[in-house]
């Protein structure tokens, strides 16, 4: 199965034609091929993204994460029509690990996000369902090359996943923004430390009616908990905010200070920097992705687990002695097939 090659799969030319003049319906498509397993596709995918790279890598990549129940879809949609108002063009991806199993994705939160989806400035597109973090946060880094290509210049990407998701997240843009409620108990519980260190911004969402106070003082709470982090690499101070999704407000203040980070990331060279730390970064990861493949892709390796696993559980081998008779073996498939 994996050598079938689809019937409905244009050319790789037709597609960087297509994304390139912003056609929205081959840029769907495009994605389509980036997020297949399919051998064939993986060699049209390579071929499409190389030769859209030149056009991309024009926008201000924008991460969105948040605890549960913080109206991340509410708050995407707001923010997304605001900067539509302002002129641009806006892609929400997202990263979602967990989508495998639960088969859940950002398509719950498109139907939510009825005025952005119907816009002609707006692109949504739910996360691809993979079994590792690093697959599906691969295929979401080349969906945002595609669409950079297409002429949009803001990427929303949100995680959808828990876990390790915002690392990742954080890992392929230049903002990375968290939503936080007011008024849940302690405000500080509940969410990592490494996350709070990854945010440029902190909003507290759902600042309207009753909760006004409770969003001050959330919003205090927290800009006294990011002065303890250390100093940021991109000279940048973490903000604090708020903001009402549902009534509109505050949207514009997050957006000023996007900007305002933005010109002090471009004059200080950190921007290009950091994107190019993310190249590399991505590079390593994609080799990585691509060995775990290639290994667990081994119908001789996928033979003998099974085996090693009994062995383990029955105490007749340890678990570092079996991992190290697999890669043995693996490198004895690979100078098989080479010679």
């Amino acid at each position: 199965m994996k050598h079938y090659k689809p019937k409905n799969r244009l050319s790789a030319q037709a597609y960087i034609d297509g994304v390139l003049k912003g056609d929205r319906m081959v840029l769907s498509r495009a994605i389509t091929v980036i997020e297949s397993n399919l051998e064939s596709d993986k060699v049209l995918a390579k071929e499409i993204i190389q030769n859209i790279l030149p056009a991309s890598g024009k926008s201000m990549r924008i991460g969105v994460t948040g605890v549960p129940g913080v109206g991340k879809s509410t708050f995407i949609e707001a923010f997304g029509k605001y900067l539509i108002s302002q002129g641009h063009k806006v892609a929400i991806l997202s990263i979602d690990p967990s989508s495998q199993r639960s088969k859940g994705s950002i398509l719950g939160d498109k139907t939510r996000m009825e005025e952005l989806s119907g816009m002609e400035a707006a692109y949504i597109r739910p996360s691809a369902s993979g079994e590792t973090l690093g697959g599906v946060a691969n295929k979401t880094a080349e969906s945002m090359l595609l669409c950079e290509a297409a002429g949009y210049d803001i990427i929303l990407i949100e995680t959808v996943g828990v876990g390790q998701s915002e690392t990742a997240v954080h890992g392929m843009t230049d903002f990375f923004l968290l939503l936080m409620l007011a008024g849940a108990g302690d405000e500080l519980q509940g969410i990592k430390k490494g996350i709070m260190e990854m945010a440029d911004m902190v909003v507290i969402n759902k600042a309207d009616g009753d909760n006004v106070k409770q969003s001050d003082r959330a919003r205090l709470q927290y800009q006294n908990a990011l002065h303890l982090f250390p100093p940021s690499e991109s000279g940048w101070t973490p903000t604090v905010t708020k903001a009402s999704a549902l009534h509109n407000t505050g949207i514009a203040t997050i957006w000023e200070n996007i900007l305002s980070y933005k010109e002090l990331v471009v004059g200080n060279g950190y921007f290009v920097e950091n994107r190019n730390q993310q190249r590399i970064q991505w590079m390593y990861d994609t080799i990585n992705e691509e060995l775990k493949q290639l290994f667990y892709g081994s119908e001789t390796i996928a033979k003998q687990l099974p085996k090693l696993e009994a062995q383990i559980m029955a105490s007749q081998i340890s678990p570092v002695k079996a991992a190290e008779d697999m890669i043995a073996k693996f490198k004895e498939v690979l100078s098989f097939e080479t010679n």
